[in-house]
């Protein structure tokens, strides 16, 4: 739901050429859009669609859990009680509520780029009385966290959907400390038996190779979901 581009900032999939104090100009390529797509490829990869403000609904349907076992990704992430936490794309904060429970002496920022979205989070900070979550308006350049600023960042079920994946992940790169983790969770690309439209899943490969580009090391990949792998990045510490 984010994506963003620094001038002054040649990535590392960019060309060498990239002069220094000019704009990189990312990788992509145009093409005829499928059904679900934006017509944006990225490393042989269609973008998706974004799901809107209008189906915060489905983020909050009652099968979730069960369909999901949300409780399970939520125990798997690997987290401490004074985490600072970037829950990116955090829509209705599904996530965000359970995950602050578990950094009492941290916070979760809960970025999103759609003001609605951020709207229905407020309303639940103010209901819930949980102080540790903090509504993020993030920008399609930019998800406006500061440089080295946050221990975990998580995606879920949204990179899919970034319209400019390489800006996004060098942005993200930035704002985790030294050795922090970038964890993304997608519906698993190799499987055809997960219901998802082909556009809204990713494999393990995909997502490797596009992650990796940016100077994170793994996956670690933790298959313990019924749909969605869940993909674990490192920030190199040195």
């Amino acid at each position: 739901m984010l994506a963003w581009l620094r001038p002054g900032i040649c990535l590392l999939v960019i060309s060498a050429t990239c002069a220094a104090g000019q704009p990189a100009q990312a990788p992509y390529r145009m093409v005829a859009p499928d059904r679900d797509g934006i017509g944006k490829v990225y490393m042989g990869r269609q973008i998706s669609h974004v799901m809107g403000h209008q189906g915060a609904s489905w983020l909050e349907r009652g099968g979730r859990r069960i369909e999901e076992r949300t409780d399970l990704l939520i125990a798997s992430l690997p987290l401490e009680p004074d985490f600072v936490v970037a829950d990116i794309g955090a829509g209705t904060g599904y996530f965000s509520f359970p995950i602050a429970q578990r950094v009492p002496q941290g916070r979760v920022l809960a970025v999103d780029i759609q003001p609605e979205m951020l709207e229905i989070i407020s309303k639940r900070i103010l209901q819930s009385g949980i102080a540790n979550v903090e509504p993020v308006l993030g920008g399609i350049d930019s998800p406006n966290l500061a440089v080295n600023s946050i221990d975990l960042a998580f995606i879920v079920d949204a990179y899919h959907e970034f319209s400019h994946p390489v800006e996004m992940g060098q942005g993200l790169f930035e704002a985790l400390k030294p050795g922090g983790q970038l964890v993304l969770i997608e519906y698993r690309g190799e499987d055809a038996s997960v219901p998802i439209k082909r556009l809204h899943k990713m494999t393990v490969q995909q997502a490797g190779k596009e992650i990796r580009a940016l100077g994170f090391r793994g996956p670690e990949v933790l298959d313990v979901l019924p749909q969605q792998h869940i993909l674990i990045f490192t920030k190199p510490s040195g």
